[in-house]
């Protein structure tokens, strides 16, 4: 309450001086000022013993550019130019790629510590090596396909989509009695497009509509992005004859609406041969 008594005409307070055992340093910010080297100017203070530092290096570094250039003048031998010591390094592409190795580093480790995962519980067939390095891609026929069809216990289960072979033996839905084990050893593109599981159960695509292609498709995407299934390779099918007959469709509706489908775009195709004759 010093200021109080000097408000109402005391003493007043006497001026603050630092104990005389602390030991005083000039002011890095203000010529002629001491300040103590406390611990709130310590970060300031060394700041300033740093740039002197430097300071020193660059002078010394000129001083031997200078003897350097006078032995060059006098025809003297010479060794190579030597870098500023206290020139500021660019960081470069290998500095980059530290960088972000160290970011790398630093999330997998606090996944790990966090979460017990490095990839923070993160699941994707893209974390996994083996999406970007394959190593078990080969051509099947389609009766080595049919051997992985799930009936031999411990035989990996494979399907094909479109002439695409997955391994989905992670897939429950693909074991014998599963959901979708009718698909397994066998390339059953078109009933994926058609829904007929049992009638179509072939690769065969033609007359489909392009509903049913782009079902096929999502399908096809479907495959190639999931977590637990990879592609290992292609299965090689004989040539579809052009004259053998499409498949029924199961449903007798669509099957009638796909023959009338057909029928007019045969019917648009002749009127244009008689077109180009004309």
């Amino acid at each position: 309450m010093s200021w109080f008594q000097e408000a109402a005409g005391g003493p007043a307070p006497p001026t603050y001086q630092d104990p005389p055992e602390k030991r005083k340093m000039k002011d890095p910010a203000i010529p002629g000022r001491l300040v103590t080297d406390k611990s709130a100017n310590r970060p300031f203070l060394a700041y300033k013993e740093y740039r002197e530092q430097q300071e020193n290096l660059h002078a010394a570094w000129v001083e031997r550019n200078k003897e350097r250039e006078a032995k060059i003048a006098r025809g003297e031998e010479v060794g190579p130019p030597e870098p500023d010591p206290t020139a500021q390094k660019e960081v470069g592409i290998l500095g980059l790629l530290k960088f972000f190795l160290y970011i790398a580093l630093v999330i997998a480790l606090s996944g790990k510590f966090f979460t017990g995962s490095y990839t923070w519980e993160y699941e994707s067939k893209w974390m996994q090596l083996k999406t970007y390095w394959p190593t078990n891609q080969r051509l099947f026929s389609e009766r080595l396909l049919a051997e992985h069809d799930g009936s031999v216990a411990g035989r990996p289960i494979y399907l094909a989509i479109d002439g695409d072979v997955y391994d989905v033996s992670k897939g429950a839905a693909y074991q014998p009695g599963g959901s979708y084990a009718i698909f397994a050893g066998v390339d059953a593109a078109r009933a994926f497009g058609t829904g007929c599981f049992q009638a179509h159960r072939t690769h065969d695509l033609r007359g489909l509509s392009e509903r049913e292609l782009n079902s096929v498709n999502h399908w096809k995407n479907f495959y190639a992005e999931h977590k637990d299934y990879f592609k290992i390779g292609r299965v090689s099918h004989p040539p579809i004859d052009p004259a053998s007959p499409i498949p029924e469709h199961c449903d007798p509706k669509k099957e009638a609406a796909a023959q009338a489908a057909r029928k007019a775009a045969k019917g648009e195709k002749n009127v244009g041969s008689d077109h180009k004759e004309l």
